[in-house]
């Protein structure tokens, strides 16, 4: 019954963010600062599945350069979780396919997110250039997940280098985000589901890498959120079992 009772309201008030986020972006069609917007009201939903979210930033707190943030993609609760870690003028880059999903999908390109094709792989340089280039343009942030489909359980997948092209070409750093397990962690018929973290890194300067090491800037970037997690999980499974 609890089960039903969640997914009827998350259904109902996804549907209530994606219209009202269609009419409010209909005024400024495509502004980079909505994603942060809506990103966050999904992110509300987290206590409605059972889930309390806690974001940590780097004691330096956040770079105000314009970067790429990476993280981790685990499964479709990453709406409600990493979400809430989006920062101002950050968009994300999705499949093109995300535009026929009902409401969402137009939600998600008129906030301003760019649609790639990932399917076509002679467009792989033309999308590396065309985030590149928004950078540079609309002096914004772009949010990515390196590992270019949802792991659903199997650990930090291998990184595609895509994102480590991009940031290098535009001189600009690499923030990883860190997101601790949620891979069958949550039951809708359970009342809490527990904790998931979510820390913000330090950025990692690309001035040091030129372009024929970007498979070391990746490598690097993906042990420095592998040990990450690594923590994050077992404080988690640390503080839930004194929670007990």
């Amino acid at each position: 019954m609890l089960a039903i009772i969640r997914t009827i309201l998350v259904v109902l008030l996804s549907i209530c963010i994606c219209v009202f986020g269609l009419i409010y972006c209909l005024f400024s069609p495509r502004n980079p600062r909505h994603v942060a917007t809506f990103g966050h009201m999904f992110g509300r939903l987290a206590p409605l599945l059972g889930l309390k979210v806690e974001i940590r930033y780097p004691s330096s707190r956040l770079t105000r350069q314009n970067c790429i943030y990476i993280a981790n993609h685990q499964n479709n609760y990453d709406m409600v979780t990493a979400a809430s870690a989006v920062q101002p003028r950050t968009v994300t880059v999705g499949k093109k396919s995300l535009l026929w999903i009902p409401l969402f999908g137009q939600l998600y390109w008129i906030a301003g997110n760019l649609l790639i094709d990932r399917e076509n792989r002679s467009k792989a340089h033309g999308t590396i250039n065309e985030v590149v280039r928004q950078i540079k343009k609309k002096n914004i942030s772009i949010w990515m997940f390196p590992e270019g489909t949802r792991s659903r359980g199997r650990g930090l997948l291998p990184f595609k280098t895509g994102a480590f092209h991009a940031a290098i070409a535009a001189g600009v750093p690499i923030v990883p985000i860190c997101v601790s397990n949620t891979s069958n962690k949550i039951s809708l018929n359970r009342w809490s589901n527990g904790l998931v973290i979510i820390e913000v890194l330090p950025p990692v300067d690309t001035a040091a890498y030129s372009r024929d090491k970007v498979r070391v800037l990746t490598e690097d970037c993906r042990n420095i959120m592998a040990a990450k997690l690594a923590e994050l999980d077992a404080e988690v499974a640390e503080r839930e079992a004194r929670a007990k």
